[in-house]
């Protein structure tokens, strides 16, 4: 099934279980939601949308797992820009999933946005990559291709979102990086490969390659990345 179909089906689904009216206090962030929320351009706009014709599409969300209340699966934007805007009272369609369906489902509403930062795909793609691998089990003895289902999830990903396999393991490989270079990569300081590269050094050696951006004001280039982790796997890289 297509992307474009599975939205429609889940619209489909959705709409058989009714829009209600929930207080903004019952609703509570996905646990560990890779997409930030930040008051920009963006939620400006929305915050204007919504102060002048209300929110159009009702939020997506499940009974929280984590504790009471309800836990939102798509709308966390919606929510913020609400929250701004004074409302207290949200539309949302409320759905049985499990943790599996739920991450799925957060990872997919989010990919569609126009601007993604690259520590945002990094750890939806990681997660949902963990949820197909969840949902689909251990492969069959009689499976001859034991890694069948993993190429069965990143290829599934690939064909929906548009970026290659390779690409889609680079984005996971991010999430190895300490915080500080992973900023760099979302503010385009550090491309994608050599981020990449330096994912394979310990925290140790990351951190030291933070200080020497800031004393130097540079950043690495591949072929250095490169020489970086190879002197790092023989053993032989310090911080001169």
């Amino acid at each position: 099934m297509s992307k474009k179909n599975e939205m429609c089906s889940l619209a489909s689904s959705e709409s058989d279980k009714g829009i209600i009216m929930m207080s903004i206090s019952e609703l509570h962030d996905f646990k560990k939601h890779p997409f930030k929320v930040e008051k920009n351009s963006e939620l400006f706009e929305l915050w204007q949308s919504i102060e002048k014709e209300g929110i159009l599409v009702p939020l997506l969300v499940r009974n929280n797992p984590n504790g009471d209340d309800y836990e939102i699966i798509a709308g966390h934007r919606r929510k913020k820009a609400a929250l701004w805007a004074g409302i207290t009272e949200l539309p949302v369609i409320i759905r049985e999933l499990d943790d599996n369906q739920a991450t799925i489902a957060m990872v997919d509403s989010n990919l569609q946005r126009e601007k993604i930062l690259p520590s945002e795909k990094a750890f939806a793609y990681k997660m949902r990559l963990e949820a197909m691998k969840r949902q689909a089990g251990r492969p069959r003895k009689e499976n001859v291709s034991p890694v069948g289902t993993n190429l069965r999830t990143d290829e599934q990903i690939a064909q929906e979102t548009g970026d290659s396999r390779n690409q889609i393991h680079r984005y996971v490989r991010l999430t190895n990086l300490v915080p500080e270079l992973l900023e760099f990569v979302d503010e385009g300081r550090i491309k994608m490969r050599p981020a990449v590269e330096l994912s394979y050094l310990d925290e140790d050696c990351q951190r030291d390659v933070v200080d020497e951006i800031d004393l130097n004001d540079a950043t690495p280039s591949h072929d250095q990345t490169i020489r970086m982790r190879k002197l790092f796997n023989e053993g032989n890289l310090t911080t001169e």
